[in-house]
Parts: structure tokens; sequence; C-alpha cells
């Protein structure tokens, strides 16, 4: 799993690993336009169910400029993660430079009615370097 989601952060039972992949497809460099895909998992570790409600992402590029996103969900959803359970995602994000990164968090109801914010790991965005 490690391998496979190579950054992961833990809070009050709530595990949010993720993975990141270059698209070289979608992205056109001449053009100032990169593009990676990001996968997450959010598992339940904890006793309750919760429900992610809202997210909001930092994202910086290159050259240091952030864009903050904020709204309900993700793609579309607002999943109810039952103990020992897990919900899965992809997204994507594009870059005006090659490399940057990006962090946040989900803010989760629980089923006891407490509200909490869940980290969502920094991890970068890295375009490989291409030979000339």
């Amino acid at each position: 799993m490690k391998a496979f989601f190579p950054h992961a952060e833990t809070t009050r039972g709530i595990t949010v690993r993720v993975s990141v992949s270059f698209l070289p497809e979608q992205s056109e460099p001449a053009r100032g336009r990169w593009f990676w895909a990001y996968h997450i998992r959010i598992e339940n570790e904890g006793d309750m169910a919760v429900q992610l409600m809202t997210r909001h992402w930092r994202i910086t590029d290159g050259r240091g400029a952030q864009h903050e996103v904020e709204g309900e969900g993700v793609v579309g959803e607002q999943p109810l993660i039952v103990p020992g359970g897990a919900f899965d995602y992809v997204s994507g994000c594009p870059l005006t430079t090659p490399t940057g990164y990006m962090k946040g968090s989900y803010h989760m109801i629980g089923e006891d009615g407490s509200t909490f914010d869940v980290a969502i790991p920094r991890f970068p965005l890295t375009a490989p370097a291409v030979a000339n």
C-alpha cells in the first residue's frame, strides 16, 4: 500500500493516502500547460462512520503562486465512510509550471454529529525532465 500511495496522513483515525501521476498526453509544455492525475484513498480506521462534507485545497505552482479551491464533497459525492471502509477517487490538476504541490483538508461530520477537519498530505506535482 505504501508504494502505491507514497503520501499519507492520519487525523482522528481517518487516513488520507495519495498517489500522483504526470499525464504527458494532457500536457502541452510549449503552451505552458502541465497536467497531473491524483488518486486519493480515504480510509476510516476509527470506530464511527464519517461523511465527507467539503474539501479545501491549496495548490502552489513552481513560481510560488497559490490557488485555493473549496467546494462540496469530492467528484460530485459526499461519501459516507463506515469504520473499516474506504473511499477512492481520481481527479486532476493543471499547472502553468512543470512543478508545484498540493495540500488540503476535508471537513467531516461523524455519526455522533461532531465535525472535524482531516488533513490531506502535501504531495508534489513534478513533470519528468524532457531531454532535448
